[in-house]
């Protein structure tokens, strides 16, 4: 299953300010010192702008457009949580560009009843998010992503002057005295898709039925190698796949090849999930109430040994720590402490710890205890090579080399990681 969201990035910031999709808006980003359409909204669309436009192009088209600048990293960590909602549906899920999601369903679409039900389940979600959405089901990935973007698309020409049948050579005359829209000519009418439904099953085995009638583009070829196929009168996958191989491989390279093997299902193209994010935390849950500070403490000294063995098998240090203690009428209090560098060192975060405890209240008791690192980083082994004493000392010297950080972990609890500056050499002319 191929989830694609055509408005993604102009619908993200939709969400957070309704009043955005009042009328034509449009993400920007700028790219080789020029100003581009990126993301277009439902009424930007209906105005005939499209992605990759020009905004002073699009401002000349459009004079109510409403212009955002993109944030890539925004936009990424909102397809990641659209990854977690689509675990809902398939256990295998991954990110198929900036504005897509590939799910492979095998073996779950009878959860929700077929797979007529179960995209009727991700449209419902996509509208109570306030997402437009496109699907393509199909039994390969190349084939879903191709009925996603190109179903009901009909193969047309790269030039304008092919699609006309019957052309008179005074009206072809004619045509190229005509000015560009750009300098003052008539503008083009940029269409819409043709094909007003939001998903598309491909019955299984019926790849080559399905995709005979797209264009060439839906293989997810470049632009240029369409262009040239187009040049040679190859517009739709039909025409492209009677063709002999191995002069298509000659002149267009295997990847062509490779992407109508992958179409077809000749060459496995898998789904690989994302990796399930580090998450070390431990509890204790105390038999009676406790409310002295030195029982506090030695809480503790019993959690912390395997949040620290924990880290340590995943070769991570920890960067801030998270304490709470939940009390007996459900409050739970909790204190933050930072590292001025990755530790997995007992040693070193007892101390912090235990120099914020004091803002704990107890209250009538506290009977639960946890520990949770909030941001870790990776903790890179240093190996010496050399003579045997010499890299002894090294060794001696670099684990000896902390006490400026430790220091800086120590002031960072009392008053703050945020309110130190420290300063590092560097190089200089």
């Amino acid at each position: 299953l191929s989830i694609w969201f055509p408005r993604c990035g102009a619908e993200r910031l939709i969400r957070r300010d309704p009043q955005l999709g009042t009328g034509p808006f449009a993400v920007v980003e700028e790219q080789h010192n020029s100003q581009i359409l990126t993301s277009l909204n439902g009424g930007a669309q209906e105005c005939g702008l499209r992605v990759g436009q020009p905004v002073r192009d699009a401002h000349a088209m459009c004079e109510a457009l409403i212009t955002r600048s993109r944030s890539a990293p925004a936009e990424e960590a909102f397809l990641n949580a659209l990854q977690r909602w689509a675990g809902k549906f398939s256990p295998w899920v991954s990110k198929e560009s900036q504005d897509a999601l590939v799910v492979d369903l095998t073996g779950c679409a009878h959860l929700f009843g077929g797979e007529e039900p179960l995209l009727e389940v991700v449209q419902q979600d996509c509208n109570d998010l306030g997402l437009s959405v496109r699907m393509g089901l199909a039994d390969t990935r190349g084939a879903a992503w191709a009925l996603a973007r190109y179903a009901g698309w009909q193969a047309g020409s790269h030039r304008s002057g092919d699609a006309i049948d019957q052309e008179a050579r005074a009206t072809r005359s004619r045509a190229s005295k005509r000015r560009h829209w750009t300098k003052g000519g008539r503008a083009p009418t940029v269409k819409l898709g043709p094909d007003k439904a939001v998903h598309h099953i491909a019955a299984p085995g019926q790849n080559y039925s399905a995709l005979a009638p797209l264009p060439v583009g839906a293989l997810r070829l470049d632009e240029h190698t369409i262009a040239q196929l187009s040049r040679l009168g190859i517009r739709r996958i039909t025409d492209l796949l009677g063709q002999p191989r191995a002069g298509l491989a000659r002149r267009f390279g295997r990847g062509l090849v490779l992407r109508m093997d992958q179409a077809m299902g000749s060459v496995p193209e898998p789904v690989s999930p994302a990796k399930a994010p580090d998450h070390f935390a431990v509890r204790m849950t105390l038999p009676e109430p406790i409310g002295l500070e030195k029982d506090v403490l030695a809480g503790i000294d019993r959690l912390l040994p395997r949040l620290c063995e924990s880290l340590e098998k995943k070769g991570r240090g920890a960067r801030r720590v998270l304490f709470q203690a939940t009390r007996t009428d459900q409050n739970v209090q909790s204190i933050e402490v930072g590292l001025a560098r990755p530790s997995c060192n007992c040693d070193t975060i007892r101390p912090l710890l235990a120099l914020k405890l004091e803002d704990i209240d107890p209250g009538f008791g506290i009977d639960m205890l946890r520990l949770e690192v909030v941001q870790s980083e990776t903790i890179h082994s240093r190996t010496v090579v050399g003579h045997l004493e010499a890299g002894a000392e090294v060794n001696r010297r670099l684990a000896a080399n902390t006490a400026v950080d430790d220091l800086i972990g120590r002031i960072g609890a009392r008053i703050g990681l945020e309110a130190i500056t420290r300063l590092h050499p560097a190089s200089s002319h």
